[in-house]
């Protein structure tokens, strides 16, 4: 072997090994009483910002659009995520809050510009209340048995099934978004 060859792969073994103890550092930073609700938390935070910001972006024309029969409409969608932010935390022991069915109504607006307006203040006030809906369940319970859609599990998995529901609808919203000529607004117009 080349002695640039060498101290090539010996250079690349270096960033491996110093690049090892960066999850280590991160998680020493990140340890103690709640540390994975507060990550669960930051996420939801970011998660926000992204929901918000696209349902302000969607005009009320395409409120009721949807790509195909039998799938959820673009209000539909965001509608969904609200109801959801509030239903999914009920499986890992916090209660929705006395007033959502109310902030659910929202949404049940049939002209698309109230419907929209409706919409994007159920998600925030979701958004709000997932927030701390994933603080809400101590470490101690993270373990605790649950049923998830008649599925044995457990506290955990189930918040972390919250955030990944999130996720996934986010990916259609984009989806729903580009197929109507909105660009994301946090992706640069890209």
């Amino acid at each position: 072997m080349h002695v640039e060859t060498q101290l090539s792969w010996k250079i690349a073994g270096l960033f491996f090994v110093a690049a090892l103890g960066l999850p280590a550092q991160a998680a020493a930073q990140n340890t103690g009483s709640l540390a994975l609700q507060r990550d669960l938390q930051s996420d939801v935070a970011t998660l926000e910002g992204k929901y918000v910001s696209l349902a302000e972006a969607m005009p009320a024309a395409t409120w009721d659009w949807r790509p195909m029969e039998g799938v959820r409409s673009v209000g539909e969608l965001f509608c969904h995520v609200a109801g959801a932010n509030y239903g999914i935390p009920g499986f890992f022991g916090v209660d929705q809050p006395a007033d959502a069915g109310e902030i659910e109504a929202l949404c049940a607006e049939t002209d698309l510009a109230r419907s929209r307006e409706g919409a994007i203040e159920a998600l925030r006030r979701s958004f709000a209340f997932a927030r701390e809906a994933v603080v809400a369940v101590p470490d101690e319970s993270l373990g605790a048995a649950t049923k998830l859609f008649g599925r044995d599990t457990t506290n955990r998995a189930a918040m972390l099934l919250y955030v990944t529901h999130m996720h996934e609808h986010l990916g259609q919203a984009v989806a729903y978004a580009r197929s109507n000529g909105v660009v994301p607004p946090w992706s640069g117009g890209g």
